[in-house]
């Protein structure tokens, strides 16, 4: 009796769209409040490091000497907790997630002085 059901689904999908994309040359649209990636606006950056404080993966780092702010995007759980709190609300949870990459490598962005 199995059997007849596993043909039913095969000969169904046959005629049905495919329900995977051929990633990363197709990619869904994101969901409204899905989680992706964590952007800075480094024109709003004080350098406080709360950022980094609060990261529960340490994958934030700030360095107010060299005014560099970076993250390591592959560690990233994207929790939002930066996000949450930044006191000048230059973090922001972007929906796209981050894109397929050979090798692991770390976003650092300047800080320009203000």
């Amino acid at each position: 009796m199995g059997s007849f059901k596993l043909g039913g689904m095969t000969f169904g999908s046959l005629f049905k769209k495919p329900e995977t994309l051929l990633y990363p040359a197709q990619t869904k649209a994101p969901y409204p409040q899905q989680k992706g990636h964590v952007e800075n606006d480094v024109d709003e950056c004080i350098l406080c490091g709360m950022c980094q404080r609060v990261c529960p993966c340490h994958c934030i780092t700030v360095e107010k000497k060299e005014r560099r702010w970076g993250i390591d995007p592959f560690s990233c759980i994207q929790c939002g907790s930066c996000v949450r709190a930044c006191p000048t609300s230059c973090l922001s949870m972007q929906p796209q997630c981050t894109a397929a990459a050979p090798a692991k490598s770390c976003i650092d962005r300047e800080v320009p002085e203000r």
